[in-house]
């Protein structure tokens, strides 16, 4: 068993203790209001729908289903593709940091980029998956291909080109890894195809938000019991000799078609995106317009992404801690473990995007749905991972039970993965936070939604720099905290 050196055990209580009082520093900036009249009432509703789902018309269910499959199949595979590319010249820092610049951006925040450019078309959809997802695979497949075994490549003629060096040396010895990564990748891609309905796009969130919003809840169930059984039987439905026949389906259900107005992109590149003095040729005035965006966008919503994202992130850890025990075979019983997993596959299986939302419905707009929905989903990712981290670990024969098991034999020795799972869910806090946005809380996203609206496009992509250079940061403070703890950067591959 190995044992955590007191010096770093120590920073990562230290560094725990950090982020809680950084979160309690962020509560008087919180609104953690209730504003919806009747919240009980609303909640009973919801809880009826669900418990007496209506079912919708069944070629509108499976026309949602199919679409939802098809944008992340086809999403995921050229992000793949794509992610397989760049990895190929990950060791050169210019790739790293064009891989880094495309996953900073989330895929609402293409998808709105790519509407502007080719419409509400397939294309534009498929694309939004595959570029954050391009620039997310490039990062794991180049970090696997570095810490693959040296020797084969040492034994390599010189002059051996990139390619040669991919498909015979470097996907051999990192396929498997590669496969596990992909597959849960394109579980992240449902989840993805399913949100992207929310703004026009004809998957399942389309319809949930339709539905939803209209008090619909008994039909809106059946959409939602449909998302959670896809991803909840992936592991059964999902085999590899099957995905060239389901990419081949996908293609021919949902063509990836666009149509293209080339004298609208090239205005687009060329005028809109250029800040409003300079489109004017009032170079003078780009420093005072600058400064009216930062003071009245940039700076506030850069403020309420980190308070909420802190907040969420110190809920989502005491969920994950208080959760994770109950799906190991040390603690409980078969009943309370099935349920237990059962409830955690729920939780990871819906987008924040749509927990916020239905949270709005039932609490009213504020931080507080938000919170809820971040802390949920990400803190059942964490607990499914260290549940079943801990049913890996040999105890003691002489190890106490109950609550002395958990305090004093199994939190010491799983507090490091627990560290390296937050820290890394942390840096998707961040993303999550800022796409909340759309729904009215005024983070990075609200801003950058109100200016696509307005059709103000130059404020509109000065914003999303801003955001993806805050994902980088956070991207890069919390890959250097994790080496500073002696955590394991494999965490990133979950």
């Amino acid at each position: 068993m190995a044992e955590a050196h007191p010096r770093p055990a120590r920073a990562m209580v230290h560094g725990s203790l950090l982020f809680v009082l950084l979160a309690l520093l962020c509560l008087p900036w919180a609104d953690l209001s209730v504003t919806a009249v009747e919240p009980w009432r609303e909640l009973a509703r919801l809880a009826g729908g669900l418990f007496a789902p209506t079912l919708p018309d069944p070629g509108t269910l499976v026309s949602a289903v199919a679409n939802t499959l098809a944008f992340a199949l086809q999403g995921v595979a050229l992000g793949a593709v794509l992610g397989l590319l760049l990895a190929a010249g990950y060791r050169h820092g210019g790739i790293r940091r064009l891989a880094a610049g495309l996953r900073a951006v989330h895929e609402l925040f293409w998808a709105l980029l790519f509407i502007q450019l080719l419409g509400l078309s397939t294309l534009a959809g498929v694309l939004a998956i595959a570029l954050p997802y391009a620039g997310t695979f490039a990062k794991i497949y180049g970090e696997l291909f570095e810490e693959a075994d040296p020797a084969p490549e040492q034994a390599l003629p010189a002059g051996v080109s990139w390619l040669s060096r991919l498909l015979y040396l470097q996907l051999p010895l990192c396929w498997r890894q590669m496969a596990t990564y992909t597959g849960y990748r394109l579980e992240c891609g449902i989840r993805s195809s399913a949100v992207l309905g929310f703004i026009g796009l004809p998957t399942l969130g389309y319809h949930l938000e339709s539905l939803l919003r209209q008090g619909y809840y008994d039909e809106a169930s059946s959409f939602f019991y449909a998302l959670v059984l896809i991803i909840a039987t992936l592991k059964w439905w999902l085999r590899p000799r099957l995905l060239a026949l389901y990419l081949l389906a996908s293609l021919w259900w949902l063509p990836p078609l666009a149509s293209f107005n080339w004298a609208l992109m090239g205005r687009f590149f060329t005028e809109d995106v250029v800040p409003a003095p300079l489109r004017l040729g009032d170079w003078a005035g780009l420093w005072p317009w600058l400064q009216g965006l930062w003071v009245q966008q940039i700076g506030p919503g850069l403020f309420n992404t980190l308070v909420l994202a802190l907040l969420s992130l110190v809920v989502m850890a005491w969920l994950a801690l208080l959760w994770f025990p109950a799906i190991s075979r040390h603690f409980g019983n078969r009943l309370t473990r099935a349920g237990s997993h059962g409830w955690l596959v729920l939780m990871r299986s819906l987008p924040e995007y749509l927990l916020a939302f239905i949270g709005m419905l039932l609490l009213g707009p504020g931080m507080l749905p938000a919170i809820v929905a971040l802390s949920l989903h990400n803190g059942a990712i964490i607990a499914h991972l260290l549940g079943h981290h801990l049913n890996t670990l040999v105890l003691r024969e002489d190890a106490p039970g109950g609550l002395n098991l958990y305090c004093f034999e199994v939190l010491p020795r799983l507090y490091r993965a627990f560290m390296a799972y937050s820290l890394y869910r942390f840096e998707n806090l961040i993303r999550e936070t800022a796409i909340l946005g759309m729904l009215g809380i005024p983070t990075l996203g609200f801003f950058i939604d109100s200016a696509f609206s307005e059709f103000r496009f130059d404020r509109a992509m000065v914003l999303l720099l801003v955001c993806a250079g805050l994902n980088m940061l956070v991207d890069s403070l919390a890959r250097r905290l994790r080496r500073r703890l002696h955590l394991n950067n494999r965490a990133e591959m979950l």
